[in-house]
This record gives structure tokens, sequence and C-alpha cells, in this order.
């Protein structure tokens, strides 16, 4: 009775996985440049949501920089920019004082007057 039984369940378990598809997942190879190219786009979007802040905006309109000119200047930069100034945020402190903000922000108008000048 229990090799009947068995045979049975071999017999039911070898049809169930001949029915399983096997390329449920699939996995491929991705460019580099797609890759870089999704992290820029992020940092940039990680960027503008950083002038949507109050107390950014608020460093902005010290600094006599309203925050669409910001975004605007943000939106214009070039990639190597944007990864260059992301990784400054990233580096500094969590729960720093308000001098980091001010930093964050000496730092995007410093970019910012650079790649003006560099546009002439």
């Amino acid at each position: 009775m229990k090799t009947v039984t068995a045979r049975l369940l071999c017999r039911l378990l070898i049809v169930l996985m001949a029915w399983t598809p096997f390329h449920i997942a699939q996995a491929a190879m991705i460019g580099t440049d797609q890759v870089v190219a999704s992290s820029v786009q992020s940092e940039r979007a990680a960027l503008l949501n950083l002038m949507t802040r109050p107390d950014i905006a608020k460093q902005l309109q010290m600094f006599g920089l309203d925050a669409a000119t910001a975004k605007d200047r943000v939106a214009a930069m070039t990639d190597e920019e944007v990864r260059t100034l992301a990784g400054q945020i990233e580096a500094l402190p969590a729960g720093a004082s308000n001098a980091g903000a001010a930093l964050v922000v000496l730092v995007l108008i410093v970019l910012l007057v650079w790649w003006l000048s560099t546009k002439k």
C-alpha cells in the first residue's frame, strides 16, 4: 500500500513540476549608463525636494535667492555637479545644527555661481 501511494505521489509531483514555469523571475544585465542615469535622477530629485523645505527656503531668501530660482538652477546643473552636491549633503551629519543647512546652501550657491560664470 505504501509503494502505491508513494508512486502516485511521485508521479503527481513530477507532473506538477513539469507544469511549473521556470522562467518566473528574469535576470538580465543592465548597462552602467542605466544605473548612473537612474542614480543621478534620484539625486537630482532629492536636491529639488530639499529646496522645498521651509528652513532651506528661508536660508535661500537670506542669501537673496528664492526657492523657485534655486530649483531652476538645480534642474540646469550637469550630472557631475548634481552628484558632487548630493555627495556633500550625504556627508553632513544628520540632526546637525542649522549651520549644516547653511553650509549646504552656501555650497549650492557657490556651485551655482561657478556654473553661471562658466556658462558665459
